[in-house]
C-alpha cells in the first residue's frame, strides 16, 4: 500500500549553475543552468524533492509564481500524484496546462513520487515495480554548434568517462557545416561509438528534408526534433522518408500529446523522463546524461562503464547540496 502523507508546503528556490561545457543549439547558448529546486513537505515530516531546467533565467522566478498557486490548491491534500495532477489540471484549465504551468505541475508530480518512495523506504524504481538496475546513457554534455574539429576534441573528451554514446547537436547556418562536424566526430570515435544528433527544431519541414536525406547515410544513431515538435504530421513524412530514426518527445506536454504523436506514427524513438521511470519502462532504451545539475547535488547520479547506476538510496536519490545551493542562488 502506497504511504500516506499530506502536503504541508511547497518551497522552491532559484539557482544559476555554471556549466562546465556551454550548451550551444540553434535556439542559442547556454552557460548557466538556471535551475528551480523544488521541496515538497509532508505533515508527516517526509520532504519530496524535485529540480527544474529552466532555460532562461528570468524563468525559475516565473514558475515559483505558479507552484505558490498550485500549493494552494492541495494544501492538506493527500500526496497521491495522480490525484493531484488532475485537481491542478483542473484548476489551470482557462489558461491551458503548457509552458511554465505544465513544467510547475511537472515539479510538484516528481516531488510527490520522491516523498512516498522516501516514506515506503525504497527507490522510486522500486516503489515503481522494477529495481535498482544500470542504464545505459548517452553522454549529452556539450558537442554544441562548435566549429568541426573542436567538436571532434570534445567527441572523444565525452568518450573518456566510459561512455559508448554521445549527442551533437545540429543546425548551423548550413547544410555542408553541419555535414563537416559529423564527420569529424565520426571520424575520430571508434565505430562502435553512436553518434545520436539533435536539431532543436531549427528547420522548417522543406530543409528538414533537404538536411536529414543528405546526413541519412552518415552512419547518426537517431536525429532528433529537427522540426516543430509538435509537427507531428511533419515528423511521420520524415520517418517515412528516412532510414535514421527520428526521435521526438521532450517536449511533450503532457500524456495526451504523446498519445496523439505515437498515434501519428511521428518518431522512431521517444525519450523518457529519468533514470528510475526508464528502470521501470519495458521499452527503455537510453537516458540523456547531462551534469547540469551535479553541482546543487550531494550525490549526483553514477555513470559505471558508460551507464546510470541506480542505487539503494530511497526515492530519487536528489538531495541537494546546501552550500553549493547558497552560493549559486538567485536573488
Amino acid at each position: 500500500m502506497s504511504p500516506i502523507l499530506h502536503v504541508r508546503s511547497i518551497r522552491s528556490t532559484p539557482v544559476s549553475v555554471p556549466m562546465a561545457r556551454p550548451l550551444g543549439t540553434s535556439a542559442q547558448t547556454i552557460r548557466h543552468a538556471p535551475l528551480l529546486l523544488i521541496d515538497l513537505d509532508t505533515t508527516e515530516g517526509v520532504t519530496g524533492r524535485a529540480y527544474l531546467f529552466c532555460y532562461l533565467p528570468a524563468v525559475p522566478a516565473a514558475v515559483a509564481r505558479i507552484l505558490d498557486a498550485a500549493f494552494e490548491v492541495i494544501a492538506d491534500d493527500r500526496v497521491a500524484p495522480l490525484e493531484i495532477g488532475a485537481t491542478l489540471a483542473r484548476h489551470f484549465r482557462l489558461i491551458g496546462v503548457r509552458g511554465i504551468v505544465a513544467m510547475a505541475l511537472a515539479g510538484i508530480d516528481v516531488a510527490c513520487w520522491d516523498a512516498l518512495a522516501i516514506a515506503a523506504g525504497v527507490p522510486l524504481a522500486v516503489f515503481l515495480g522494477s529495481a535498482p538496475k544500470s542504464i545505459r546513457a548517452y553522454n549529452s554534455n556539450g558537442l554544441g554548434l562548435i566549429e568541426a574539429s573542436a567538436a571532434a576534441d570534445e567527441a572523444e573528451e565525452l568518450l573518456a568517462s566510459g561512455f559508448d554514446a554521445i549527442k551533437m547537436r545540429l543546425g548551423r547556418p548550413t547544410l555542408e557545416a553541419d555535414l563537416a562536424a559529423i564527420r569529424a566526430v565520426r571520424r575520430r570515435v571508434p565505430d562502435e561509438i553512436k553518434i545520436m544528433a539533435d536539431f532543436n527544431q531549427a528547420l522548417t519541414l522543406a530543409e528538414a528534408r533537404r538536411r536529414c536525406r543528405a546526413i541519412d547515410g552518415e552512419g547518426l544513431y537517431w536525429i532528433e526534433e529537427p522540426i516543430r515538435h509538435d509537427d507531428y504530421s511533419g515528423c511521420a513524412e520524415l520517418v517515412r522518408e528516412l532510414n535514421t530514426p527520428i526521435q521526438i518527445g521532450e517536449n511533450f506536454a503532457g500524456p495526451q500529446a504523446m498519445a496523439a504523436a505515437i498515434a501519428a506514427r511521428a518518431a522512431d524513438f521517444i525519450p523518457e523522463a529519468s533514470a528510475h521511470v526508464l528502470a521501470a519502462t519495458s521499452t527503455a532504451h537510453w537516458l540523456e546524461f547531462v551534469d547540469w545539475a551535479a553541482p546543487i547535488l550531494a550525490a549526483p547520479l553514477q555513470i559505471v562503464d558508460g551507464c546510470g547506476r541506480i542505487g539503494d538510496t530511497p526515492g530519487t536519490g536528489v538531495v541537494w547540496n546546501d552550500e553549493a545551493v547558497a552560493r549559486y542562488r538567485l536573488t
